[in-house]
């Protein structure tokens, strides 16, 4: 239990970017705050590591870094991205209840999702007969995630060189409308499968349970809002019209093709 505590602390530190603006504690908070609990992890357990667990600790703090880093480069060279960032709703001060709770959910959501790799270790350390088949499957499916994001907002960096004013519909975006949330949620399906050979308890089950879930919600609930904003920008289009009626919004080859109307996604 001592390490879900030095995980928390962990969290509740590097996410705490978000005190300097607010949004920091869903961007370069996460980020950075994954990469400081991977480290986290290999030091806390680095007795009990094997190859394996190893990769998930480094997959995971890859992850982190670079969103970290691709989020900072995009704010100081992208004047449409400063928009959103720091437009009215996003500039306004929050009242310090909602900061703190905001604070509180995010550290803690973190954990959740770097959880089923805690139990893993923790359960060996203490004698558990865990697997170490689900370990190498999660940190294959981690790394995939991880390549399909980077591609994903690269593909989009090279199209809006081409023509920012128009929507992206070439490269993994002919799959779907949100490749790199897609790539998010790969990465972190893989790390909740180590669940399976952690020997986890009933308790452990329902941490990683509700960590994999909030970060699930979280992905539909941004592909909401970015549906929402491109359908203001290019909702006249003829040609998005017909890429959005073709191409589903998260899935491939689920014909989900549009979440707008669900109102419980807002967060």
């Amino acid at each position: 239990m001592n390490y879900l505590l030095i995980l928390l602390a962990v969290s509740l530190a590097v996410s705490g970017l978000g005190w300097i603006y607010f949004i920091y504690f869903f961007s370069i908070g996460y980020g950075f705050g994954i990469s400081a609990l991977a480290v986290a992890l290999a030091l806390l357990f680095r007795d009990v590591l094997t190859v394996p667990t190893a990769l998930l600790c480094v997959v995971m703090f890859i992850f982190g870094c670079r969103l970290g880093l691709y989020l900072l480069t995009r704010e100081k060279r992208s004047p449409e991205y400063k928009k959103i960032l720091y437009g009215p709703d996003a500039a306004k001060k929050k009242p310090l209840f909602v900061v703190i709770t905001v604070w509180i959910f995010c550290a803690l959501l973190y954990v959740g999702q770097v959880s089923p790799v805690a139990f893993y270790l923790a359960n060996k350390a203490e004698g558990a007969p865990v697997n170490e088949i689900f370990p190498w499957i999660g940190a294959a499916l981690m790394a995939l995630g991880v390549a399909l994001e980077s591609v994903a907002d690269a593909q989009k960096k090279a199209a809006k060189k081409i023509n920012k004013h128009r929507f992206v519909d070439t490269g993994l975006y002919r799959l779907v409308r949100c490749p790199n949330y897609l790539g998010e949620l790969v990465i972190w399906t893989g790390a909740f499968i180590v669940c399976f050979g952690a020997c986890c308890t009933i308790w452990q089950w329902v941490i990683a349970a509700v960590g994999y879930i909030g970060i699930v919600y979280v992905m539909f609930s941004g592909a909401r809002r970015l549906e929402i904003r491109q359908a203001k920008v290019y909702g006249e289009d003829p040609e998005f019209q017909a890429y959005i009626k073709k191409t589903p919004i998260l899935l491939p080859f689920v014909p989900i093709y549009s979440v707008a109307k669900y109102k419980w996604l807002q967060a």
